[in-house]
C-alpha cells in the first residue's frame, strides 16, 4: 500500500490532467469485473472509452510507478444537495408530508416492540402538526423524500405516516357535536340580522405539550440509511447540561453546533396558521438553526443523540429532551 501512496503523490497530478479522469485513489486491480486483492493505483472516469476512439497521449498507461493502474467507470460526479431525492436516504435530508412543505429527516429509530427501523422527525413534518382529530393527517399518509417544497412529487414517496405525538395547540376549533350544533345555530340567526357576520365558537385549552414528534415507517428497509450527514451514525443517547456545546444536521442550514443555554424550559411556539402551542421540559441553544431544519437530532460531543430540533427564532434553537421522544413514540436508538 504504501508504494500506491507514493505512487499517488507523484503520478496523481499527471493522472487527473488526462482527458475524462474525474480521480484518482488506492484500490484494488480488477479484471473482468473479478477483484484479485492486488494493490493498484485506480483512475475514476466519467466514462470509459475504446482505446482506438483515443490518440496516444490520451491512453492511460496500464502502469505507473512499477504500480498497476485499474480504470473505473464511474459517471460525472456531482455535489448531492440535502434537497435532492436520494437513495437510501440519509438523516440530514429534506423530508416531509404529503401536505407540507419540507422539514429534516433527523434519524433512524427502532421501534420498542418490533424492532423494525422507523424515521425520526417532528410532527409538524411528518404529521402536518395534527392533534389526531382534526384531519389534517393520519397513520398511513404518504411521506416524501424530498419534501414537496424541494420538489418531492408522488413518485417520491419513501415512507408511510406510523405514529405521531397529537400536538395541542391553546386555542382550536371545538370538535364536540353540541358545540358544532350551537355554532351552526347561532350562525343562522346572526346572519338574519348581520349576513355578513358569523359567530366562532374556539377551545381554550391549558394543555401542554412535551415534544414535537413522529415517526414514519419506510416502504423498504433499504430506502433508508443511519447514517447522518456529516455526523455518522449515532452512538446512544445523552442529557445535556448548561454550557454544553451541541449539533445537528439539517436540510437547510446544514451541519453546525450551539451552545446550551436554557434547560426544563416552558415555552410557546408559534405553529403558523393554525395557532400556537405550550411546551414543557424543552431545552434552549444559541441559534443554530433555520426553517426546514425543524426533524434533526441534536448529538452531543460524543455524538450521542440528546434532542429533537423543533423551534427556534434568529437568537436561539428549541429542542426536546431525546429521552421524552423515545418514551412518547415508544422507540429506541
Amino acid at each position: 500500500m504504501h508504494s500506491i501512496v507514493r505512487a499517488l503523490r507523484s503520478c496523481g497530478p499527471k493522472l487527473m490532467s488526462f482527458p475524462n479522469v474525474v480521480g484518482v485513489g488506492y484500490g484494488h486491480k480488477h479484471v473482468r469485473g473479478k477483484n484479485t486483492g492486488k494493490d493498484s493505483l485506480v483512475v475514476l472516469v466519467e466514462k470509459k472509452v475504446p482505446v482506438e476512439e483515443l490518440s496516444s497521449n490520451q491512453v492511460i498507461p496500464r502502469s505507473m510507478n512499477q504500480c498497476p493502474i485499474d480504470v473505473v467507470e464511474v459517471g460525472e460526479i456531482v455535489a448531492l444537495g440535502r434537497t435532492d431525492r436520494q437513495r437510501p436516504a440519509r438523516p440530514g435530508l429534506s423530508i416531509g408530508h404529503y401536505k407540507v412543505t419540507a422539514g429534516t429527516f433527523g434519524a433512524v429509530v427502532y421501534d420498542v416492540r418490533t424492532g423494525e427501523p422507523l424515521i425520526l422527525s417532528n410532527n409538524h413534518v411528518l404529521a402536518n402538526s395534527s392533534n389526531g382529530s382534526d384531519g389534517r393527517a393520519k397513520i398511513g399518509d404518504p411521506i416524501l423524500q424530498p419534501g414537496r417544497y424541494d420538489g418531492g412529487t408522488d413518485d417520491d414517496v419513501i415512507a408511510r405516516l406510523h405514529r405521531f405525538i397529537p400536538i395541542e395547540l391553546e386555542v382550536s376549533e371545538p370538535d364536540c357535536k353540541l358545540a358544532s350544533a350551537a355554532q351552526r345555530f347561532l350562525n343562522r340567526v346572526v346572519r338574519r340580522i348581520r349576513r355578513n357576520y358569523e359567530v366562532k365558537i374556539e377551545r381554550y385549552s391549558a394543555a401542554t405539550n412535551l415534544v414535537d414528534a413522529a415517526v414514519a415507517k419506510p416502504l423498504s428497509r433499504n430506502l433508508i440509511s443511519e447514517d447522518i450527514l456529516d455526523l455518522g451514525v449515532p452512538r446512544g443517547t445523552s442529557e445535556v447540561v448548561v454550557g454544553q456545546t451541541v449539533r445537528k444536521s439539517g436540510r437547510t442550514s446544514g451541519t453546525n453546533q450551539g451552545e446550551v443555554k436554557v434547560v426544563h424550559a416552558t415555552i410557546r411556539v408559534s405553529m403558523g396558521e393554525i395557532g400556537s402551542a405550550v411546551f414543557t421540559d424543552q431545552v434552549l441553544t444559541t441559534s443554530m438553526a433555520q426553517p426546514g431544519d425543524s426533524g434533526s437530532v441534536v448529538v452531543d460531543e460524543y455524538n450521542r443523540v440528546c434532542g429533537l430540533l423543533s423551534a427556534g427564532s434568529q437568537t436561539v434553537s428549541v429542542f426536546a429532551r431525546i429521552q421524552n421522544v423515545c418514551e412518547a413514540l415508544g422507540v429506541r436508538f
